[in-house]
């Protein structure tokens, strides 16, 4: 079976960028990066020093209940191509590792599916995690800070 990585939707995107308030109906901060690094999670790169980048609370979760977790992400300030859509680990997964974890067709947290895999390791646990047929898609999520990063789906 595939996996292919998917980034935020193009639609969601563009209206943040236009100053749309976030998932918890504030604005999104605007931003100078002061370093390179930041993920982007539309581009799926990563932001470059001196860049304008957005700030936003971000909820990737279709309504509220309560697993819908929102946490901070960051967003190009200005328009990006959608990156993903394929199996190749995106470049802005540069950290040493992460959690995958799956998630059901209810949006719930399918529990025993979580794991912390080293970032080559990825697609390797995405699989063994869609090996539970109670999986709907995965989120990749940061192992420090549980920030969301992409959400992996079959492919």
């Amino acid at each position: 079976m595939g996996i292919r990585f998917v980034a935020l939707e193009t639609d969601l995107v563009r209206s943040l960028q236009a100053g749309q308030p976030d998932a918890n109906n504030q604005l999104p901060e605007r931003r100078i990066a002061e370093t390179s690094g930041l993920p982007c999670r539309h581009c799926l790169q990563l932001i470059n020093e001196d860049e304008e980048y957005l700030t936003l609370a971000h909820r990737p979760f279709p309504a509220l209940q309560p697993y819908a977790e929102v946490g901070p992400i960051f967003l190009h300030a200005a328009a990006c191509e959608r990156g993903g859509g394929n199996s190749t680990i995106p470049v802005f997964l540069d950290s040493p590792r992460y959690i995958v974890r799956g998630y059901g067709a209810d949006d719930r947290i399918v529990y025993g599916t979580g794991t912390i895999a080293a970032t080559p390791e990825i697609p390797a646990a995405a699989q063994n995690v869609f090996g539970n047929a109670a999986v709907n898609y995965i989120h990749v999520r940061s192992a420090s800070n549980n920030c969301y990063h992409c959400r992996i789906d079959r492919a």
